[in-house]
Formats: structure tokens, C-alpha cells, sequence
């Protein structure tokens, strides 16, 4: 079955104008056609087309069924952006796809981008999250200064992953040794250039636990997808 996304089908009955198009011009439903459509915030709706209009297609619900995230506590991550857009845009759809609750661009000193705009990631986001069979969009977040950041997450287990060249890998602690699947998770990815100093200094006082992400030296965009799939696969392991 056809899946769209209407944030606010249940008061509105129509399909925003993009996803109307989609389905009444691309697709060629019709009246009395079934489709899903999902509101971004957990829930999902079994839907009855009763009016074929690609501007405002209207339709009935007919089921509504919460979908909340089959992973349980949140997954947060924290990377900065890389200079090539298309990278970001394929880590932001892959975490998706896999599953996570926020995505932060961070700013930092070392920095490759200094603007991002959203808008293009936010569309990306909603495709993975059809594709996928989520109900649940993921928090974008606009460009957030690291020091920002660091302050404002205080409730989950906070990890910061970077490349110490002073501390022997066989003395650092992984990702998977250290996470707690049962709690709240945030995980801070820095540029290619890693973080400063200062950086990393000002989040380890603010209580983040440094981690290493395996033996290699992974892009950004893959030390992202490999820390979201490092706490999956944990989460998967303790069920």
C-alpha cells in the first residue's frame, strides 16, 4: 500500500499539496483507493481516498495505529557536516532508514561547512523515514554551535568520538563497551579535521565519555552510520 506523510492529517483530512501530487497525478489513485499515511510523530494512519484532487486530496481514516520507535531509547547524533553536501545528505538517510530520534549538525572550529541549509534534509528525512515503514520523523535540528550543544544534553549517556593520537588504541574504550541500551543515547561525531582541543576538553568536563568507533579511521559521515548501527546492533543483542 501507497505511504504518504501528512504532519497534520488528523485535523486537516487532505494530503499536503507535494504528497497530493504525488498521489493523485504520479501514482493515479482514485477515489475509493487505500493508502497509509503517517504523521511523522508515531502514528499511522489506514486512509480512504474520497476526493482525487492533486492540489488537496481529501480522504477519510478509516484505522489509526500508534507506531512508536521499534528501538525503544532514544538515539541521538551530533555530526558536523562535511564540505561535500551529498554525504551528509546520505548519512542523514541512512540514519533514518536504521532508525534515530534527532539529528544535530554541529559548528565547530574545524568546521569543513559553516552554513547548511535544512530544507533538502528535512525531504530526504521524510523519504527514508516512507521508505523505511517509520511513522516517526526524525528532530532536525538547524546548525547548532558545538558549545551549544554540549550544554544542552544533559539527560542521556553523552558520547564524543575522536581520534586521540596521545592515547594508544588499545586503551581506548569502544562505543559498544561502554553504551547502556537501556538509556538514552548521544553520540558527537566531529568535522574531518576533528575536534580542537578545546573542544573535546569542554565536553569531557560536561561529562561526555570518549569512544573510539573501531580500528580504522572512518569519514565523518561513516563514524556517524557506524555509531548508530554500533547501538542498534546493541539494542537488537539485549532483546
Amino acid at each position: 500500500m501507497h505511504r504518504f506523510f501528512a504532519p497534520d492529517i488528523a485535523s486537516t483530512l487532505t494530503l499536503p499539496e507535494e504528497e497530493s501530487r504525488h498521489c493523485v497525478r504520479v501514482l493515479r489513485l482514485v477515489e475509493g483507493d487505500e493508502i497509509e499515511v503517517i504523521d511523522g510523530a508515531g502514528t499511522l494512519y489506514r486512509c480512504c481516498i474520497t476526493m482525487a484532487h492533486a492540489k488537496h486530496c481529501a480522504v477519510e481514516i478509516v484505522l489509526q495505529e500508534a507506531c512508536p520507535p521499534h528501538w525503544g531509547s532514544k538515539i541521538m547524533i551530533a555530526v558536523a557536516p562535511t564540505k561535500n553536501l551529498d554525504r551528509i545528505e546520505w548519512m542523514a538517510e541512512k540514519c533514518t532508514e536504521m532508525g534515530v530520534d534527532r539529528i544535530t549538525p554541529l559548528l565547530c572550529r574545524h568546521s569543513e561547512r559553516k552554513v547548511l541549509k535544512t530544507e533538502r534534509l528535512h525531504k530526504i528525512l521524510v523519504a527514508a523515514m516512507k521508505q523505511s515503514l517509520k511513522a516517526q520523523l526524525p528532530q532536525l535540528d538547524e546548525l547548532t554551535p558545538i558549545e551549544e550543544f554540549i550544554v544542552e544534553t544533559s539527560d542521556a549517556q553523552r558520547f564524543i568520538a575522536y581520534c586521540d593520537e596521545s592515547l594508544p588504541r588499545n586503551e581506548r574504550k569502544s562505543l559498544a563497551q561502554v553504551y547502556d541500551p537501556t538509556r538514552d543515547a548521544v553520540v558527537m561525531i566531529g568535522p574531518e579535521g576533528d575536534f580542537d582541543p578545546q573542544e573535546v576538553d569542554a565536553a569531557l568536563k560536561a561529562g561526555f565519555v570518549p569512544v573510539t568507533l573501531g580500528e580504522s579511521r572512518l569519514r565523518t559521515e561513516t563514524a556517524a552510520l557506524m555509531a548508530v548501527a554500533t547501538i542498534h546492533t546493541l539494542k537488537i543483542a539485549k532483546n
